[in-house]
């Protein structure tokens, strides 16, 4: 089929072919792998506590400055086939080896979002819950949920001059959520 001169030449093209195949999957992986939040964030808090507004307060598990503003992030690490739905009270995960409910978590999430209104009425704020492992959901996927690659996608950190600029208008914002906001608890969870 091939003439003995372009043998070596297909062999070329297989290895390097091959190389760039390695490449590509290994980038992939790598970006999967890497921690979404510290991809996304210019600046995060992690287990804060906010003043609700009526004598409480409400904990944030995860408060990201991005180029985009302010985004609450509730971190579920599942393994399995979701069955969740915006109205849903409950979802169900199927996974081997178990199942198990959750309550939705979009109400609360809402709330979080609307406490960190509160204090920084004129930037924009958003909110997910962020799944992690291998999580997929069996008809569509509800309105606040959101993967990794999506989430890296969506929140990409801008370049050095954008970041400047940003940094200006953000973090008076940024500095009051500091100033307002305390470390939540530590829980011990017995062993």
């Amino acid at each position: 089929m091939f003439s003995d001169n372009s043998a070596p030449l297909v062999t070329v093209s297989l290895v390097v072919l091959l190389v760039v195949l390695i490449a590509y999957l290994w980038r992939k992986h790598t970006a999967r792998s890497a921690d979404p939040l510290r991809v996304v964030s210019v600046k995060s808090m992690h287990d804060i506590l906010l003043p609700d507004q009526m004598g409480g307060q409400i904990h944030l598990e995860n408060l990201l400055l991005t180029a985009k503003g302010f985004v609450v992030l509730d971190v579920k690490t599942v393994d399995g086939t979701i069955f969740g739905g915006d109205r849903l009270d409950e979802w169900t995960v199927i996974g081997s080896p178990q199942r198990y409910t959750f309550p939705n978590p979009q109400p609360a999430l809402y709330d979080r979002v609307a406490a960190l209104k509160k204090f920084i009425r004129d930037m924009p704020v958003t909110g997910h819950v962020l799944f992690l492992g291998d999580a997929q959901f069996s008809k569509g996927r509800p309105t606040d949920a959101i993967f990794p690659d999506e989430l890296q996608e969506r929140y990409r950190k801008p370049d050095s001059a954008e970041l400047e600029r940003l940094m200006e208008a953000f973090e008076l914002h940024w500095e009051k959520v500091q100033e307002v906001s305390v470390p939540a608890p530590t829980v011990v969870r017995p062993v």
